[in-house]
């Protein structure tokens, strides 16, 4: 990214959940203001929530160079659960780079000795140019004044690009047809091989049910979720679910050796990059970004870093599973679940009824 960054001569926009003032964060705005100062066009978005501890002021020098900077979605009294959970940096129109790593000491590391495992996927050409397009619409609703929760509960998701290899899939919050959400689905309705790292695992009913269909049909479903988590309340919410999609011969893995935070899916031929976790937040109520590619060699690479991953894994046994369950630990699991899958929504506007029937 900072390679892609210094070498950038005429544009850069920059888009994050969470940039922290550190000497990482430092080196990425020092290298942002040389880019204003040979001749570039620079933005920077980040989201108010965030990057919540991230002053103001820390961006002066790049302003007083001539840089442009703002916060998404300022933290006000109503609107505060609609976040931008994009991380996206577009330089010159030619180079992206998208995934789920966010600026901050964290992010920097192996995965496996140091720092959080997470994943960026670097574009060239027709591609980086739409994420720019892609950007810019993020951009132009930041700077709209919003009426509390109403702008938010008429956006749409959308899909862009006609591309054979590549489709962008933009969610965010509202009633709307949801393209992020329905691709997913689509895909694993006729999949047979589905492979998946997700930092934060809870999935729609509708995609729980046709992971679920992958195994009936015979096809495989292979999970490496979380065995250390920042959030130990979505973690707790993806375990809740667990004894059922063991039943169903779903096949769980839990990364061991750090934090995940890492999204990778891959149904059958098909390969999703981007910053949408499978959960309720990601889902239904954050602003995401995720690209669908079907290139052979980025399908090849991607089962590479699944296998990789998978070294440094645990298998959940469904026995063992179920007896290592005390009482106390199935409570704090029902109690994550409600206050992920229906309180947040709820409050959030995106799903009426609070309570309602399992499936």
């Amino acid at each position: 990214m900072l390679q892609a960054i210094d070498s950038a001569t005429f544009s850069i926009r920059l888009e994050m959940y969470i940039y922290a003032a550190s000497p990482l964060g430092e080196k990425f705005r020092n290298a942002l203001v040389r880019a204003v100062e040979r001749g570039a066009k620079v933005r920077v978005m980040l989201d108010a929530f965030g990057s919540f501890a991230l002053p103001s002021s820390f961006w002066k020098p790049l302003i007083d160079a001539g840089g442009e900077f703002q916060w998404f979605n300022p933290l006000k009294l109503g609107r505060i659960s609609y976040r931008n959970h994009r991380k996206l940096l577009v330089c010159d129109d030619t180079i992206a780079v998208f995934g789920g790593l966010n600026i901050a000491p964290e992010y920097d590391g192996d995965g496996i000795e140091k720092g959080w495992l997470d994943f960026a996927m670097l574009a060239e050409g027709t591609l980086a140019a739409e994420l720019g397009e892609a950007f810019d619409g993020s951009w132009d609703l930041a700077r709209t004044e919003q009426r509390a929760l109403l702008r938010f509960r008429k956006t749409r998701s959308r899909s862009t690009s006609s591309a054979a290899s590549w489709r962008i899939l933009l969610g965010g919050p509202g009633f709307g047809y949801n393209f992020l959400k329905r691709t997913l689905a689509s895909d694993l309705a006729n999949a047979r091989k589905v492979q998946i790292i997700c930092a934060y695992f809870l999935p729609t009913w509708r995609i729980r049910r046709e992971l679920t269909r992958v195994v009936k049909r015979g096809g495989t479903v292979e999970l490496i979720l979380a065995g250390k988590s920042d959030v130990r309340l979505s973690q707790l919410a993806s375990q809740r679910l667990y004894r059922m999609l063991l039943k169903r011969r779903l096949t769980i893995y839990e990364y061991r050796p750090q934090i995940l935070h890492a999204k990778l899916f891959i149904i059958d031929h098909q390969v999703y990059v981007g910053s949408s976790n499978l959960d309720t937040r990601s889902l239904n109520i954050n602003y995401e970004l995720l690209v669908r590619i079907t290139d052979a060699q980025v399908l090849e690479q991607a089962r590479q870093i699944f296998n990789d991953a998978l070294k440094h894994s645990e298998r959940i046994d469904r026995v063992v599973w179920r007896k290592s369950r005390s009482i106390w630990t199935k409570l704090l699991e029902e109690w994550a679940y409600f206050v992920l899958a229906r309180v947040d929504p709820y409050l959030a506007g995106v799903k009426r009824p609070l309570v309602r029937g399992h499936r």
